[in-house]
């Protein structure tokens, strides 16, 4: 089935839920390496999304009140996102799909405060699993 084809620029929008981790998210921005174009930008392909980065974005969860923060990251795309037929320079390209899994690495941990006397615990999980979706400005070029 054809799908939008995702461009340099093109945003990766995170959703906010991370398991039991709360994420303030902001988008991630596509780089792109393909050498085919569209409106004089670059097609994205397979492996561009590896480079998206969204670091300093705050988290907590029920457990570690105290924020803390971390890196937006893509973990893999779905398979609706990767074309089958269409590619640029012998890479497919990456298509608008559905979801893409996505992943947040702890830089700075959440906190829980302490029950008594002394210093707030930290979280020991380091990274958390999410999701998020490609929003393209794309609205012509289409492939499969």
């Amino acid at each position: 089935m054809a799908d939008f084809v995702i461009i340099e620029g093109d945003k990766a929008i995170f959703l906010p839920s991370f398991g039991a981790a709360m994420v303030v998210v902001q988008p991630g921005t596509m780089p792109a390496s393909g050498p085919g174009t569209f409106n004089g930008k670059k097609l994205c392909i397979e492996g561009d999304e590896k480079d998206v980065s969204v670091p300093g974005c705050v988290y907590m969860t029920p457990q570690y009140c105290i924020p803390g923060s971390g890196t937006l990251k893509i973990d893999s795309l779905a398979g609706n996102q990767i074309a089958e037929k269409t590619n640029t320079g012998d890479t497919a390209v990456i298509l608008k799909g559905m979801q893409f899994n996505a992943k947040f690495e702890v830089q700075s941990p959440a906190q829980q405060p302490p029950p008594g006397p002394g210093p707030p615990i930290p979280d020991a999980t380091p990274n958390y699993s999410g999701k998020g979706m490609f929003q393209t400005s794309n609205t012509k070029l289409q492939g499969t």
